[in-house]
């Protein structure tokens, strides 16, 4: 298939280059590239987001300082028992 995409100047040279340095066409580079890419983001485990504990109006819960977490992790602990 055929389609057209649009590269900036130095990173199209520096392709070029590279499929040239390793006897193969700049198509080949670039669909060796977008594979890698692809699997790469199957593989990744999807991460979950996370919600913090906050007070009732929102904001850093009191005892909390944003300097060091071990405060924070002794609140996580507590609210889990």
């Amino acid at each position: 298939m055929r389609t057209t995409v649009r590269l900036d100047d130095g990173l199209l040279e520096q392709a070029k280059r590279e499929a040239a340095d390793r006897r193969q066409t700049l198509t080949a580079l670039i669909e060796q590239g977008l594979r890698l890419v692809l699997a790469q983001s199957q593989l990744a485990p999807h991460r979950k987001r996370v919600v913090l504990p906050r007070s009732g109006s929102g904001g850093v819960l009191p005892g909390i300082e944003l300097y060091g977490n071990a405060a924070l992790l002794d609140a996580v602990e507590e609210r889990r028992r």
